[in-house]
């Protein structure tokens, strides 16, 4: 039988601290973590209580809930065998319990204090000792008896010996009766420690529960933690291809989670959503824009505070750590392939959740852990693209459809060609059949070169010079080393005027590109062909800049 509610407060957390019913006894309960769901800011956690429930009224009383929770997210349901209504939730800190030996920690401490005076005590005749043996050799005239006569050298070494030994057995009981005290002190502050009231590190929640008879009952008690988050993380694999297999990239996405919730999810059924929890559930109301003269700042008071915070340091890149294999391993008979479990994917028309098959552990401060979600296998269009005017290097670009109902959310990717590691790059947030275009390292075998072929600054005009002008003449030569076709694109910058007195135009001069503005930056230019083993090829590309002679231009990038 599904457990019913009583009125609204089925699930909702009652922030006011109210007494259980007189009638209704408290019932002590153990929870145990089962699922939990890990947003990109934040997680829900589903905690199971099974118990024996007698008939009538009870409250819960379950003190092994995280302090990190929001208690207004905390809502409760479950099954029972007869009918159980649950009444209010209700989250507080369980009160800071003095020690149970308290009276033995009271005598042990009176016990140290007791002893840590009569050690002052002796630290005190020690030093009265030794200060009258000092004034002694100070005050007695050691060269003259009774009578003023010389007394003789073996009575002047005597009383030499019995000043010194009076000194340094005082100093020795000054020392010893510090060094203990100075322990006496150490177990005094560490069983006060312990005789003070601790803070409760967890929280206490109370369920106010009705049972129609005496029954097993299990509840699920879900509620929500900021201290968690994913990252997407990805492996790009490209497979070059051959004459009988066309390129192909398997794109494996995978999930980054840390938690820092103070609490362990110890062999839990974990999930990740592309739900972003902490941005609310309304867009944010704009107010007017007033156009006016600034204001005269007023000056600030001493001590007022004008600095923003600083933002919070970008989060390191960890680095892959390689085990080479053992030689062992290498001789070893061939065994059968070690695949990663994959997630399963949950896809509704606004978000994703991906459920991690078995169970999964992971520490409040174990650091992060990833784990694979979801991989796909895409035919892939190769080019070499390069950027000479900042970069000669030519590299390796994939480019294939975004095949998951899923968007890909941006993050890092780990980028492998045939097999080897080249280093990592970036994915920007595709939806599904976008196109997605990667880099895969440097392709050494495609040399490409730029030269400056001229760069005049001058002035213009018939009869009087009217304006400035900055031409200039490039060109960029690409040599196809490998021995198959290969599609090249080479991008350039031709500069943008945003005044009417500046004038830039590109001279007739130039290889006409076969695309401008692109990715949506003006200026950017873009000469695509394909390659043919062993060619070359040479783009030219010239421009012009007119400008007003009472004036300056500079070239700077774009803001």
């Amino acid at each position: 039988m599904r457990i019913t509610a009583r009125c609204l407060a089925t699930t909702s957390l009652v922030l006011v601290n109210m007494a259980s019913p007189s009638w209704a006894a408290d019932v002590d309960a153990t929870s145990a973590i089962d699922t939990v769901t890990v947003y990109p800011d934040g997680a829900t956690v589903t905690r199971v209580i099974a118990l024996d429930l007698a008939s009538g009224d009870s409250t819960l009383v379950a003190r092994d809930f995280p302090l990190s929770l929001d208690p207004s997210s905390l809502r409760v349901e479950g099954e029972a065998g007869a009918k159980l209504t649950i009444g209010t939730i209700d989250a507080r800190p369980p009160r800071a319990a003095p020690p149970v030996n308290l009276s033995e920690l009271d005598k042990r401490i009176e016990t140290l204090k007791d002893e840590r005076s009569d050690l002052q005590g002796a630290i005190d005749a020690a030093v009265a000792r030794r200060k009258f043996a000092q004034r002694f050799a100070e005050t007695s005239p050691a060269g003259l008896g009774d009578k003023g006569e010389a007394r003789p050298i073996t009575e002047w070494r005597a009383a030499f010996s019995a000043v010194g030994d009076e000194i340094a057995t005082a100093d020795t009981a000054i020392r010893d009766a510090t060094r203990k005290q100075r322990e006496n002190d150490r177990q005094i502050a560490q069983l006060e420690a312990e005789r003070s009231a601790k803070p409760p590190s967890k929280l206490e929640v109370r369920i106010d529960v009705a049972s129609a008879a005496a029954t097993k009952a299990t509840l699920r008690v879900t509620y929500a933690v900021r201290n968690a988050r994913w990252l997407p993380l990805y492996d790009a694999r490209l497979d070059t291809g051959a004459k009988d297999r066309k390129p192909q990239v398997e794109l494996v996405r995978r999930a980054e989670v840390t938690q820092s919730t103070g609490e362990d999810w110890s062999n839990v059924t974990l999930g990740v959503s592309t739900v972003r929890i902490g941005r609310g559930g309304s867009a944010p109301e704009l107010n007017s824009l007033v156009a006016q003269y600034p204001q005269v700042p007023k000056p600030m008071a001493l001590g007022t505070a004008s600095d923003l915070a600083r933002p919070a340091p970008a989060m390191r890149e960890r680095s892959a750590q390689f085990t080479p294999l053992s030689k062992a391993l290498e001789a070893a008979e061939p065994r059968e392939r070690a695949d990663e479990q994959q997630a399963v994917a949950e896809i509704g028309d606004f978000q994703a959740t991906f459920k991690i098959p078995g169970r999964v552990s992971l520490g409040a401060a174990e650091g992060a852990k990833s784990l694979r979600i979801a991989s796909m296998s895409v035919p892939a269009d190769l080019a070499v693209r390069a950027a000479p005017v900042m970069d000669p290097t030519a590299f390796l670009e994939a480019s294939f459809k975004q095949t998951d109902d899923t968007t890909l959310l941006p993050g890092k990717v780990a980028i492998y060609r045939d097999g080897v590691f080249v280093g990592r790059g970036k994915l920007s947030a595709s939806a599904k059949d976008d196109i997605v275009r990667l880099g895969f390292g440097a392709d050494d075998k495609v040399k490409i070169e730029r030269a400056v072929l001229k760069r005049n600054e001058g002035s213009a005009g018939l009869l009087v010079t009217t304006s400035k002008t900055d031409e200039r003449s490039f060109k960029t030569t690409i040599r196809n080393g490998h021995d198959f076709p290969i599609k090249v694109a080479i991008e350039d910058q031709l500069p943008v005027s945003e005044s009417e007195d500046i004038v830039v135009e590109m001279l007739p001069a130039s290889t006409p590109p076969t695309a401008s503005n692109i990715r949506d930056k003006r200026g950017v230019l873009e000469w695509s062909f394909d390659a043919k083993p062993g060619e070359v090829k040479d783009i030219n590309f010239a421009w012009r800049i007119r400008w007003p002679k009472d004036k300056s231009m500079v070239i700077v990038p774009a803001g």
